[in-house]
């Protein structure tokens, strides 16, 4: 596989400590400890989709976008094998600080297996929107993972031309109808403007803008002061992008109605 402009792991050696944690972290086994200080072992095993951030204690791990080699899911796969990684065996080796960690996953059979981790596209897929009357299922909306706006790649597949919801991690659960009303032919990414680091959802989206056709933009977020940021960020990584995308921003009450809807344009 040649070089690509993509997300991929950048380590800080004057900060790292050589504790490990990243190590266990990275469900590829893209990252070692060599000489007391975690390193990348080849590019081509690095997913960029950040396990491993936030996992390092001294803050010695980040991301950054530059021309690197493809990700290679079935190197990657014979990689884990001449290691003898099993879901067993990774488990009985990472501690338990990892372990109890929500950011902590395992292989089954040397594939992928946490959906928020595997890059998923479902697009082609028909919606089925009939159902028997005698059933209490509700389709699916969902067409893609990740959801986490952490986590996505901005160059995945999915974001092609795609018709793009921006979701507060609470709208979905505030809002009853969310999956036929604000998900139905969208591809989603969620997040909390409050709690979560907002330069990296700026980057995030910013690289999403940029390397993507983008038809439509809506941003879903509740009603109180702190989840309005998550507009203001939107609007800022169009602007950083140097994309004209017009904005629709959707506010849901804590009750789960739509309040207001409007649309805005940032160039």
């Amino acid at each position: 596989m040649g070089k690509v402009v993509r997300q991929i792991i950048k380590i800080d050696e004057e900060l790292c400590n050589g504790c490990g944690l990243c190590v266990t972290a990275c469900a590829e086994g893209a990252l070692q400890i060599v000489d007391g200080k975690a390193r990348i072992v080849s590019e081509k095993y690095c997913d960029g989709l950040g396990a491993c951030l936030g996992e390092c204690p001294q803050g010695a791990i980040s991301f950054e976008t530059r021309e690197a080699e493809e990700f290679d899911e079935e190197a990657t796969l014979k990689h884990l094998e001449e290691m003898k990684i099993s879901s067993d065996a990774h488990r009985t080796h990472v501690s338990d600080h990892v372990m109890e960690s929500p950011k902590a996953h395992s292989h089954a059979h040397g594939r992928f297996v946490c959906p928020s981790m595997k890059v998923i596209d479902r697009t082609n897929e028909i919606p089925q929107d009939e159902l028997p009357d005698n059933t209490t299922h509700t389709s699916s909306e969902l067409r893609q993972w990740p959801v986490k706006l952490y986590l996505v790649n901005p160059a995945a597949s999915y974001f092609k031309d795609a018709n793009l919801l921006v979701c507060a991690d609470c709208v979905p659960f505030a809002i009853g109808s969310f999956h036929p009303q604000l998900l139905r032919g969208k591809i989603v990414v969620a997040g909390c403007p409050k709690f979560d680091e907002s330069e990296i959802y700026l980057e995030k989206l910013a690289q999403i803008f940029r390397q993507n056709n983008i038809r439509s933009l809506t941003v879903a977020m509740m009603e109180v002061p702190c989840c309005s940021r998550l507009l203001h960020l939107v609007e800022a990584a169009v602007s950083a992008s140097g994309k004209n995308i017009p904005i629709e921003s959707v506010v849901i009450s804590l009750e789960g109605a739509i309040l207001e809807k409007a649309t805005s344009n940032c160039v």
